[in-house]
């Protein structure tokens, strides 16, 4: 029998595949169907954190209602450690899902709210107090066994919601949403503690959210997703700094977009023109000669510095953010965004003023 502080009994969980997956509903008033999800196919590695992150709309919580099971696809197959549940029952499968609601019984008390999984699965009572004890200390709970969910914080009835999941050792845990009833100083907290406690136990998580932040934070993986359809799948540095798409770029963090013009091109570099510039940027996809594409900077890789050899731009506005200032500048009638770091008070820009323009090339990425 383990120690009340041992994670050795909790499984790495299993590997979980969705395969070519499409969920239609039927139009409302007898019009046309609607594809909510969209042949969609992922490989999620067991002990892989991996967020389902877009727009209301685009398919990310009716995918996590199939992977739970309550829903059924109407093609395609979602399989769990090379079984086949595709239309296996919800309570057949081996997962468990941390609501936005937190759904806990709030007639029950913090100990019992937690051992209720066990007890529907007939665990001992010696089993199921060591147990209860064990996720308590690991969710930051000790010592509020004998609460009632009225009488904790948000955040308390988070982790309460949280502990009751990871406590029946599932295969694969799930999150809809579960942080956005909190604010945002809360909100860190609770991301924070979902990624210490996933990474502790190795737990094979999928998780929907429309904050780019909470998904950047906590992923290994981040599944882009827009109209029922996957737009890119890549780790949060590989989303961020290669963007598939203008969507995707313009989705994750703020993006500028400007027109570019291949002059040369090799394989993994390309000569472009912007603005007058001749740069060399690596390239991800095969670039042609002549061709003409839209370049994306993110605002901290746009550099502007009183250097009247560069192209010039004016100030149109400042917001200092304590950390950063963003300014708001035009260039050639296009309203860009530029983010500088910890700048000192004499060298921060004042609206108005005329100041040089520059860009880190290696920070350039062309949308092939």
């Amino acid at each position: 029998m383990t120690s009340p502080t041992s994670t050795a009994s909790i499984p790495t969980g299993g590997t979980l595949t969705l395969e070519n997956v499409i969920k239609v509903f039927p139009g409302r008033d007898g019009g046309a169907s609607v594809y909510a999800v969209n042949n969609v196919s992922i490989k999620i590695e067991r002990g892989e954190f991996v967020t389902l992150l877009g727009p209301s709309g685009c398919g990310k919580t009716t995918t996590l209602r199939m992977i739970a099971g309550f829903e059924f696809p109407n093609s395609g197959r979602i399989m769990l450690g090379g079984q086949d549940i595709t239309y296996q029952a919800p309570n057949k499968r081996d997962m468990a899902m941390v609501f936005q609601s937190y759904a806990l019984f709030p007639h029950m008390t913090v100990y019992d709210n937690i051992a209720y999984g066990l007890r529907i699965q007939k665990v001992s009572a010696a089993e199921i107090k060591q147990r209860v004890e064990r996720i308590l200390e690991q969710t930051g709970l000790a010592g509020l066994g004998k609460r009632r969910p009225n009488e904790l914080s948000g955040g308390q009835q988070q982790r309460v919601a949280l502990a009751r999941c990871l406590i029946i050792e599932p295969q694969v845990l799930l999150f809809d949403e579960p942080l956005s009833n909190l604010d945002a100083k809360l909100r860190v907290q609770m991301r924070n503690e979902i990624h210490s406690l996933q990474r502790k136990l190795n737990i094979t998580s999928v998780y929907v959210t429309h904050d780019q932040a909470e998904a950047m934070a906590l992923s290994d993986r981040i599944v882009v997703m827009r109209g029922g359809q996957i737009e890119q799948i890549g780790t949060p540095a590989e989303i961020y700094r290669y963007p598939a798409s203008r969507f995707v770029a313009d989705f994750i963090g703020q993006a500028n977009f400007l027109p570019a013009q291949i002059k040369t091109a090799t394989e993994g570099q390309a000569q472009v023109e912007m603005l007058g510039r001749t740069l060399t940027v690596k390239t991800r996809q095969p670039a042609t000669a002549g061709q003409t594409v839209e370049a994306v900077l993110r605002p901290e890789s746009v550099v502007l510095r009183r250097d009247a050899s560069l192209p010039q731009v004016v100030i149109e506005s400042v917001m200092y953010l304590g950390a950063e200032v963003e300014y708001t500048i035009m260039l050639n009638s296009t309203s860009l965004i530029v983010i500088q770091n910890d700048p000192a008070i004499e060298d921060i820009f004042k609206a108005g003023e005329q100041v040089g323009i520059d860009f880190i090339p290696e920070k350039v990425h062309l949308l092939l």
